[in-house]
């Protein structure tokens, strides 16, 4: 058995809360509980990040099927989210432990003292011995700040929090090489250490009504978990003692192998960057700078920069992607759009010569920058 976590944030999506009816199915719910319990006994913290609140809230309203206005969405979130929180806090006070609600939005974390703040009333409930239940608030989400799902709001709070364990607790048994539903050669990749083109390229779309996001939201959560240093397992959260038996590093599902090396704080900032942040902008880099940025661990300089899209300021989180369009990370950048245009493809001494010292700077610093 490998070493045990102190602290994991689990995801647990819609279609694996809800029974075939679309109502929250409370005998997993109990079952999933009793597995935080049991972690919690052996020295481990679990923060649960909960879909299921729409879905909750669309029984609870009396509707057939997914809303497809906002309102209604919207609606339907505001009558299940408590209906929901009250569901694992009735199971947890059974068992002596309490349940702590936090509604985050994307506006929550983009500010980076908000995103503090944040990180700090999660860790109190831990300290207190209460297990958060984090959802993203989407009674008052617009679409620029939504998380869009609850695959990378989760990959969010395992940065803000420090986690040593992400596990994504799903409908599906984990990667596949193949869509298992319909190549029955498919087989279940059990360890990935690096997400490249193959492996996104394997990734799938959602797969039932409740849920919003597929494969490919996880796989983007987990490689972005990759880049922090946090391990992830994607798995299916039915299966019996999923949640137990990842955490104990026993084989379930797949389990992506971190591989990046930093401090807590640094990889914690690189994170928000990465993920909380709203992009304003992309870069496109040279073939040259591409390598630099993803094998060397390289700040992207104004001389690989082939070309700059949209308008941002200085300071602003920019994606940065190669000539083929591939995002290899995201950062942020140290000139204005502006300012990029007339940078781009020059060397720092040029850049210093013709503007200044204070002129010549990476366009995007490598402690600024999550590799993807």
């Amino acid at each position: 058995m490998a070493n045990i976590p102190s602290l994991v944030v689990a995801k647990v999506g819609s279609s694996t809360l809800v029974d075939e009816r679309g109502a929250l199915d409370r005998a997993f719910i109990r079952t999933l509980c009793d597995q935080v319990v049991e972690l919690a006994h052996e020295g481990t913290h679990v923060v649960l990040v909960s879909s299921g609140a729409a879905a909750a809230g669309r029984d609870e309203l009396g509707l057939s099927g997914r809303p497809s206005d906002i309102m209604t969405l919207q609606a339907c979130a505001a009558a299940g989210q408590a209906k929901l929180t009250e569901a694992y806090a009735d199971v947890l006070a059974e068992r002596g432990i309490p349940c702590g609600q936090v509604l985050l939005t994307r506006r929550d974390v983009v500010d980076r003292e908000a995103y503090l703040n944040a990180r700090n009333t999660l860790m109190r409930l831990i300290e207190l011995g209460a297990m958060p239940v984090v959802n993203e608030n989407d009674t008052v989400s617009v679409a620029e700040f939504a998380f869009g799902d609850n695959d990378m709001l989760g990959a969010i709070v395992a940065g803000l929090v420090s986690a040593d364990l992400y596990v994504i607790l799903s409908d599906v048994d984990g990667l596949f090489t193949a869509n298992p539903q319909t190549d029955p050669t498919a087989k279940l990749i059990e360890r990935v250490s690096e997400v490249d083109g193959r492996v996104s390229s394997m990734a799938g779309g959602a797969g039932t009504s409740y849920g919003t996001g597929g494969m490919a939201s996880k796989v983007r959560a987990a490689r972005a978990m990759l880049a922090a240093g946090i391990p992830t397992v994607i798995c299916r959260g039915r299966r019996e003692r999923a949640l137990v038996d990842a955490a104990h590093g026993v084989g379930v599902g797949t389990r992506f192998e971190a591989s990046a090396k930093g401090t807590p704080h640094e990889l914690g900032r690189k994170l928000w960057i990465g993920l909380a942040e709203v992009v304003r902008g992309t870069l496109v880099v040279d073939d040259g700078a591409a390598r630099a940025v993803t094998e060397r661990g390289a700040s992207v300089l104004p001389v690989g920069v082939v070309e700059t899209r949209g308008t941002y300021a200085a300071g602003d989180v920019v994606d940065v992607r190669d000539l083929a369009g591939t995002l290899l990370g995201r950062g942020a950048v140290r000139y204005s759009s502006e300012d990029m245009s007339r940078v781009r493809g020059l060397k720092l001494d040029v850049i210093s010569r013709f503007l200044g010292e204070d002129a010549a700077q990476p366009a995007i610093h490598r402690d600024e920058l999550l590799v993807f």
